[in-house]
């Protein structure tokens, strides 16, 4: 009774417009959580469903499928010829999508395009989005450029909540599919969010290809992983100052067309050195010369 319960919960924010009749969608259920579910709901708007790895496995979740290994969706999107899929990962509180092209969509495009139509019915308080430090600057540029702001926050959706909450913001998200929209729900919920983002792909027209490519052009990004075993090293890596100087110059080159991140993981013994610009040369160039500086002197 309560998952049936859920399914009338999921829907009911979109009826009656949500029929997504005519319109084939893959699902990769990853094994996991979105099995009990995925495929009833998405039938129930009238949509074909090809389903993968659609049976409860809990030695197999995540394991070379769902939104982190996109490999399967994207072939069998193209295989059954299908509008689009979607990929959740084991627990179901992230999504994935991929075009008919096999070309992926990530959060950022799925926080723009639902920012896109929050914003056209005056449901998105001050036009903000909030996101994170892993944001690609070709989705903020765009989002600015249309008069919107976006507030980055450190990586983690229960930052990005904080930040929502802080703010009265109703959409936020992170580049991994985890998407957070208040008008629905205080949590990420990828079965949620994919038929949010189905829905509106059918009500302008039914072409998510035609979304991207009226979209943005994301800028090249490239993380590179330093080992650094020494933890106060790692932790304080701020005071490292060839590495300071070394940033100082890579964002000076780039300008406001490229930015440089790094941070220590709080998992591995790694720090994360992320360069994003709109020159794949110039990404290159410095993250291959910032993860140097950083081996040789922490």
């Amino acid at each position: 009774d309560l998952v049936d319960r859920y399914g009338d919960f999921l829907r009911e924010p979109l009826q009656p417009a949500l029929n997504l009749s005519g319109m084939r969608v893959v699902l990769d259920m990853a094994w996991g959580a979105a099995t009990r579910l995925a495929e009833a709901v998405f039938s129930a708007t009238g949509a074909e469903v090809i389903g993968l790895h659609g049976q409860p496995d809990g030695d197999r979740i995540n394991v070379n499928c769902g939104s982190t290994h996109l490999d399967s969706l994207k072939a069998a999107v193209q295989e059954h010829r299908a509008d689009l899929g979607f990929a959740f990962d084991g627990d179901a509180d992230r999504v994935m999508a991929v075009d008919a092209q096999g070309r992926v969509v990530d959060g950022d495009y799925i926080l723009y395009f639902w920012g896109q139509t929050l914003r056209q019915g005056n449901h998105l308080p001050e036009d903000t989005i909030i996101s994170t430090v892993m944001a690609n600057l070709g989705f903020e540029r765009a989002w600015q450029h249309q008069g919107g702001k976006l507030i980055r926050t450190a990586v983690g959706d229960q930052h990005v909540h904080a930040e929502m909450v802080r703010r009265g913001a109703k959409l936020g998200g992170e580049q991994s599919g985890h998407i957070l929209c208040h008008h629905y729900s205080m949590t990420g919920d990828g079965i949620l969010t994919a038929l949010h983002l189905c829905s509106l792909v059918k009500q302008a027209g039914g072409s998510l290809t035609e979304l991207v490519d009226q979209s943005f052009t994301p800028y090249p990004q490239k993380l590179q992983n330093v080992r650094v075993t020494d933890r106060d090293r790692r932790a304080n890596w701020q005071q490292c100052d060839p590495l300071q100087t070394a940033i100082a110059q890579a964002e000076a080159a780039m300008g406001a067309d490229g930015r440089v991140l790094v941070r220590a993981s709080g998992t591995e013994p790694l720090l994360r050195v992320m360069v994003e610009a709109a020159e794949p040369e110039l990404v290159n160039h410095w993250t291959s010369h910032l993860a140097a500086i950083a081996e040789a002197h922490l």
